[in-house]
Formats: C-alpha cells, structure tokens, sequence
C-alpha cells in the first residue's frame, strides 16, 4: 500500500493504490479466493495484479500463478514486490486483462479483479473444463454483481454471488496491449523462452 495509507492496512474497505485503482477489501479477496477452491497443484490466471495482495494469496495455494495487469507501473512495482518477498511461482505480464494469457491456458481458477460489462469470451476459453472463474460484472458506478463461473463437460454454468463494487477491467491502448512479459530487465520474471 502507498505510504500515507498504510495506518488504513487492516481496514475491512477497498484502499486506493494509484492510477484511479484500489486493493479489495480483505473480506472480497478471501471471499473470492474461497469460491476459487483451488488445490496446490493447480494453476491460476489472475486479471488485474494491481498491488500484487491477491496474488500473493494465490501464490501460497497455488503451484503457478500468471497475472496480468493493464497499468505497466502497477505490474512493475508489483512483480518487484512479490519477488523480493521470495515469491518465484508467479508471472507476470502487462496487457489486456480481458485476453487473458492464452500460452500457458488452460487455467484451473480464473479471478478477475477489476469489472467487465460482460465475462471476457477470451477467458473462458481459457478456462480448463472442472474450472472455476470468480468475477464481478457491471458498468462502473452501479451496482455490479459477483459470479462464480464453472466450466463442465464444456459448458458455462454461472451463480451469482453477492452485489459488489469494483473499478472497471482497464483496457491498455492498442500501442500499449502488446502483452509483454516483465522480464529480467526489471528483475522480475523468468519467462521459459521470453516471448510473451
């Protein structure tokens, strides 16, 4: 969390974190996380990295993590943070959340962060069949709603959750959505072949 907000930590409320986005409210993330039921040899695709909270959650249950995040600064100080706290089963890229990162797909638990209009047809494509995807949807200023979407047998089964409110999905501008991995130049990730 940026300094002048830390004495705000164990608050139970959305904190703003910069660039017009926030971290949840700890009882969202565990919510969330929860729905995921994720065993430790799964892999998860997180959208939206933001400060990197949830995806350290992610990293202590998971066996790999990709996260993609749409603000590059974000991504950057957040792959910088995880590292030093000795996080190595987690990726990052900096792109187009609603792409998701369809190299290393498909996903065991797909989270999103951050609110489309409607689920990402991307995602769920990238969503394993036996998956789960939990994601808040609805236009910024109303009230959203939270799904958890299941993948069986190939079809999309989705249950509302709870009413919630989250910043929208950012799309970077097309200059911007190249999906670049953060790589050893920001001593970051170590991506097999770095390509994105």
């Amino acid at each position: 969390m940026p300094p002048e907000m830390r004495e705000h930590a164990y608050s139970d409320v959305p904190l703003p974190i910069g660039y017009g986005q926030t971290i949840s409210q700890p009882y969202v993330v565990a919510l969330m996380t929860q729905l995921l039921r994720l065993e430790p040899d799964d892999r998860v695709l997180e959208i939206g990295t933001g400060s990197g909270y949830q995806t350290a959650i992610l990293a202590e249950l998971a066996r790999e993590v990709y996260s993609v995040e749409a603000i590059r600064p974000l991504a950057e100080a957040a792959a910088r943070r995880l590292r030093r706290l000795g996080y190595t089963n987690v990726h990052f890229r900096h792109g187009d959340g609603a792409l998701g990162w369809p190299e290393h797909a498909p996903y065991d638990g797909i989270i999103v962060t951050a609110a489309p209009e409607e689920i990402p047809a991307a995602l769920i494509a990238q969503l394993a069949d036996d998956g789960r995807m939990v994601i808040p949807i609805g236009p910024e200023f109303t009230e959203q709603m939270l799904y958890l979407v299941e993948k069986r047998q190939g079809r999309i089964h989705t249950q509302p959750i709870a009413p919630v409110r989250f910043v929208p999905l950012v799309t970077p501008s097309w200059s911007e959505a190249r999906g670049e991995v953060l790589d050893d130049e920001i001593d970051v990730c170590e991506e097999e072949n770095g390509s994105p």
